[in-house]
């Protein structure tokens, strides 16, 4: 099954330990100077208020990058141009198990639009919005490595 990052494990999990993995397609855009979009999580969502990157479910008989199109355009406005499937991470949340397909996204049309109430922020490491979902976290750490970032990859809180 491979290794899963458990957020808030002193939380009960809901669903129980036979609960279905939910899919979800997450798009890293990144701008030329090296900076990635974060987003906010909506009001009224579990979550609500922590940053994370994009995204959303995986809907079936759709593809990652199908469900990634649609979700971006849904949530943030934008049409993606190619999407870099990257990195897969398990983590389990008390509210769901998920499967979070990371893709980068390097080029896209149309003006950043929050459709759901959510705030966005253009971060680099160490980023500075908080707090940070723990799905995005390992993302960070993933973008230190590459840039053989020495610090850390969020300010402390």
């Amino acid at each position: 099954m491979g290794a899963v990052l458990v957020a808030d494990g002193h939380r009960p999990r809901e669903g129980g330990p036979d609960r279905k993995e939910v899919e979800v397609a997450v798009g890293v855009l990144l701008r030329a100077d090296g900076s990635f979009l974060l987003t906010s999580r909506p009001p009224g969502k579990v979550y609500e208020g922590y940053w994370e990157f994009p995204g959303g479910k995986v809907e079936p008989g759709e593809t990652v990058e199908q469900a990634l199109r649609r979700e971006l355009q849904e949530e943030i406005g934008v049409a993606i141009g190619a999407a870099h499937p990257w990195k897969v991470e398990r983590v389990d949340y008390p509210h769901a198990l998920v499967r979070l397909n990371f893709c980068k996204v390097y080029d896209w049309a149309g003006e950043l639009h929050m459709r759901e109430g959510q705030s966005f922020a253009w971060q680099r490491l160490p980023v500075q919005v908080r707090p940070v979902l723990p799905g995005t976290v390992p993302v960070l750490q993933w973008f230190a490595a590459e840039q053989g970032f020495e610090g850390a990859t969020h300010a402390p809180a």
